[in-house]
């Protein structure tokens, strides 16, 4: 069995040229066969002048009465036709008959028309206009029966045309089968090239990409099969960046940990409580680091839930800024809110986006220097830098004083374990989550989540949710996150 695509197609395309071939072949040979009958027949009649007589009778009489005796008067005429032994091309009798202008027979053929009977159309096509005084008065149909005899020169001439018709038949099933071919390539390379692309894909290459060419179909193929090896590319070299930096982050922590119960058991240290608060805050950073990839993983895969109802984002800011009241005095950093009055109520979880706001405060504080300022600002959005105009949001903005962001960093901000200065990272704490799972968070409310700055003049981290419909309904419970 052929399983080659491109031989199926051109086999498919010269079988198909050769039907239509044999088919115009055929129609062409039986259309010409009694064409040319009935042309030879029409010629036959006219080398008698019976078109003449028929017309002189008509203007004679004014009628067609007795026209029968027309044709008894013609040499080797009647009723039957012209005879085997008249002159022309044709060897067998003439099936003739007559019609007025109405197309109502008056003079029967052979065929057995009956005087009342009318002439089909296709007769009316082929018939002999009898014209009299510029109108015609009847019509004069000779049929030619497909058992009549041809002269040798006739029948050379209708089996040329057949031999001609059987040629051109060959000629364009040919052209049909090689044009079949070029274009069955034409349409299968393109996807040959696509699944051996998809073979070195599967075998672990993911750089391989396949050559967008050919239809339009095939190249959109092409295309959304290269986006999704991108896609995979990325995601794998995501998937070993995750790696790296967990093991990363894991290695401090358990190298501390480590070092400070060898240093124990060695009695370099003393068994104190300052020596064992320090192994166990290293735990904690663990517990933390565990917790958020957890909260990450299950945001990122949609499985995070959520009690949504309406809530009042100015009690959870100012819920907020209470929790990081104390971390900001002692780092002599000054919080100032700024919520827009009568600030509708949002549609999300409390908790959640609590959650996502302490993340964005911590890591401005994490910047600040001391004595500056961190603002909370809260307000319509179409009053917002980060205006929705297709969708009815609040804003809610945290802006610091510290030293900003650089243009080439701003795109991998909220990136996992993503860190302008990995050295100082560890001594200002956090595991490197907070702002990947904020990002999360928002996203997971239906939200947009968006970062502004410049270098020496701070940074601006923005994000939107969208307002309710109802009073607020709820408040956040437990404002406590691993931020």
């Amino acid at each position: 069995m052929i399983r080659r695509l491109w031989v199926q197609l051109a086999l498919a395309f010269a079988l198909v040229t050769m039907l239509s071939v044999a088919s115009v072949a055929w129609l062409a040979n039986t259309r010409a066969s009694a064409d040319f009958r009935t042309f030879l027949a029409q010629s036959q009649v006219q080398q008698f002048d019976l078109i003449p007589r028929l017309a002189a009778y008509y203007t004679a009489h004014h009628d067609w009465e007795n026209v029968e005796t027309v044709f008894a008067d013609i040499r080797g005429m009647g009723p039957r036709g012209m005879g085997p032994g008249g002159p022309g091309m044709m060897r067998g009798p003439l099936d003739l008959a007559l019609a007025d202008a109405a197309g109502r027979v008056v003079y029967p053929s052979a065929s057995g028309n009956a005087p009342a009977s009318y002439l089909s159309r296709d007769d009316m096509r082929q018939a002999l206009p009898i014209v009299v005084d510029g109108a015609p008065v009847g019509y004069l149909v000779v049929r030619v029966q497909r058992d009549t005899a041809l002269s040798t020169a006739a029948q050379r001439f209708l089996d040329q045309l057949n031999q001609t018709l059987i040629q051109a038949g060959f000629i364009a099933g040919a052209l049909g089968l090689i044009l079949g071919i070029i274009i069955a390539r034409g349409l299968t390379a393109p996807l040959d090239r696509l699944a051996h692309a998809a073979h070195h894909l599967a075998a672990g290459d993911l750089t391989q990409r396949a050559p967008v060419a050919g239809p339009v179909e095939v190249a959109g193929a092409a295309e959304a099969f290269n986006t999704m090896a991108a896609s995979l590319e990325e995601a794998e070299q995501t998937r070993r960046r995750l790696l790296a930096d967990i093991a990363h982050e894991l290695r401090t922590p358990l190298t501390v940990i480590q070092g400070n119960l060898r240093a124990l058991l060695d009695d370099v240290f003393p068994l104190e409580k300052d020596e064992i608060a320090t192994i166990y805050d290293e735990t904690l950073l663990l517990s933390r680091l565990v917790a958020d990839l957890r909260e990450l993983t299950l945001a990122e895969a949609g499985q995070l839930r959520l009690n949504r109802a309406a809530v009042d984002m100015a009690a959870i800011i100012a819920q907020s800024v209470a929790l990081f009241n104390a971390q900001a005095i002692e780092k002599g950093i000054t919080l100032h809110t700024d919520c827009e009055p009568h600030l509708p109520p949002v549609l999300a979880d409390a908790d959640r986006v609590a959650q996502a706001l302490n993340n964005l405060l911590s890591n401005a504080l994490r910047y600040t220097p001391e004595g500056k300022t961190v603002r909370i600002v809260a307000a319509r959005a179409h009053r917002a830098p980060c205006a929705a105009p297709d969708a009815d949001m609040v804003c809610i903005r945290v802006i610091d004083t510290g030293p900003g962001i650089a243009p080439a960093d701003l795109p991998h901000v909220f990136e996992r374990f993503w860190r302008a200065d990995r050295g100082r990272a560890r001594a200002q704490g956090g595991t490197g989550l907070g702002l990947a799972i904020a990002r999360q968070l928002v996203l997971a409310h239906g939200g947009a989540i968006g970062v502004e700055s410049e270098p020496g003049k701070g940074a601006c981290f923005w994000f939107t949710l969208p307002v309710a419909d109802t009073p607020v309904t709820s408040q956040p419970l437990d404002a406590s996150y691993s931020w």
